[in-house]
């Protein structure tokens, strides 16, 4: 994905950060993360869609990660990592056309028995966020860690 302005094309090295836009960007992050977590409050995470896609989803992050430990605490630097960066680019690349803000960050629970807090949220992408929640929903224990 390239970045364009109306001048032309954007070189993310050399761009800008604008402080209004990460206010902005820190104000939807908020709100998503108290949503999610209203929504888990209220409902048992077995009956929660995130997407209309889950079901693939699902599928697709259990062939690529078939070792992934849903209970445990999500190590951020293995998952960080060069080789972890390659693992999630490509799973979440496969989605630019399907998933609407698919690359975009936003916070993910770092364990699934946490609520959001400064210690136990992570940035994530957008697609490691559905991922990473819609197996924890239709886990076993899902029901009882929210």
């Amino acid at each position: 994905m390239s970045l364009t302005s109306p001048a032309g094309p954007i070189d993310p090295n050399q761009a800008d950060n604008f402080e209004e836009i990460e206010k902005q960007f820190a104000v939807k992050v908020v709100e998503h993360m108290t949503t999610y977590w209203a929504i888990l409050e209220k409902m048992p995470g077995s009956k929660l869609r995130l997407t209309k896609m889950d079901d693939e989803i699902l599928e697709h992050f259990k062939s690529e990660f078939p070792d992934y430990d849903l209970k445990a605490t999500i190590n951020e630097d293995e998952m960080k990592s060069k080789e972890g960066k390659e693992r999630w680019r490509n799973f979440i690349n496969s989605y630019e056309k399907k998933i609407e803000d698919y690359n975009f960050g936003t916070m993910l629970r770092s364990n699934p028995s946490f609520e959001y807090g400064e210690k136990e949220s992570i940035f994530a992408v957008r697609m490691q966020f559905y991922a990473i929640e819609i197996a924890r929903q239709v886990s076993p224990a899902a029901d009882n860690a929210s």
